[in-house]
């Protein structure tokens, strides 16, 4: 199996110790290069890039810079799928450190399923001074909930796509998503569609850092609510009628919300449920018109 492992970055050092991870992957059956896609607007990522590509161990992988400008993470995936050498493609974000056994894992998967798509987990690293709530609710970790081919599942944090042939390998990222995020559902949506196989591989861990930014009931208040609006695009794609929508999505947060009141005594239940009820917010306002929200 030839594969390209992608990772996209923007203005975060962290990115040298991603590309170390990707540089270290190892397994008999494979072969592998690496793509690191900055999408600063100058290249501020190219000098640490590079210097990090001459340190690389005798024998790792290859890997090669590029410059896709700027401030959309859609322009530097599409870099990638665009200047991809390998069969399979995998990604991983800029934040995240994966064993060396991450790659051989997921396409063991592939090989056993016979799946096109294969997701890693993502588990959150939180700092000590987080609040207690968020480490005990773990909501800045991903994993796949389910049946891996159900819309709607999927993440490009962690995963492995068959690519080169596939009857999908004219698809992209959507760029008018790129600041708001919500791209990767609807770009594994379209997989699906064009009838990709989807498994889940939860031994393949990507670890990936909470930084102190995100560490806040708002941060994730508007995460939840920007994954309903995406939820809404997949409804909307269905042809589903605005009014009727609305109309359940409203009754659906109010439920949510009427829970989160009845759980005031657990700092993790009361916000899970707010959380819950802010989807379902989100798809009512993009059904409303609303503009999808900007998180990055």
């Amino acid at each position: 199996m030839r594969v390209t492992i992608g990772i996209c970055t923007f203005r975060r050092p962290h990115v040298a110790e991603t590309l170390r991870a990707a540089q270290a992957q190892s397994g008999a059956a494979l072969t592998a290069d690496v793509l690191v896609a900055d999408n600063d607007e100058t290249p501020s990522a190219q000098a640490l890039v590079e210097a990090t590509i001459a340190q690389a161990a005798p024998g790792a992988p290859p890997a090669r810079y590029l410059h896709a400008p700027a401030r959309n993470i859609s322009i530097a995936r599409n870099a990638i799928l665009d200047a991809a050498e390998g069969d399979w493609i995998a990604f991983l974000d800029d934040d995240e450190t994966v064993a060396p056994a991450w790659l051989a894992t997921l396409a063991a998967t592939a090989e056993r399923t016979g799946a096109d798509v294969v997701f890693g987990a993502v588990v959150a690293r939180y700092p000590a001074d987080a609040p207690a709530w968020i480490r005990d609710g773990d909501f800045h970790s991903t994993r796949i909930e389910g049946d891996p081919q159900r819309r709607g599942q999927g993440h490009s944090g962690a995963v492995l796509m068959r690519w080169r042939g596939a009857p999908w390998a004219d698809v992209r990222f959507d760029l008018a998503l790129g600041r708001s995020g919500g791209e990767d559902t609807l770009f594994f949506d379209t997989l699906r569609a064009r009838g990709a196989r989807m498994a889940y591989a939860p031994d393949a861990v990507a670890q990936e850092e909470a930084p102190p930014a995100r560490l806040t009931f708002d941060w994730l208040w508007r995460r939840r609510f920007r994954y309903g609006q995406t939820h809404a695009a997949l409804l909307a794609r269905d042809g589903a009628t605005a009014p009727i929508e609305m109309a359940k999505a409203a009754a659906k947060a109010a439920a949510c919300f009427a829970m989160a009141g009845m759980m005031l005594p657990s700092p993790v239940l009361r916000r899970r449920w707010l959380l819950r009820g802010a989807l379902h917010c989100g798809v009512a306002a993009r059904f409303a018109g609303r503009h999808d929200l900007e998180l990055y």
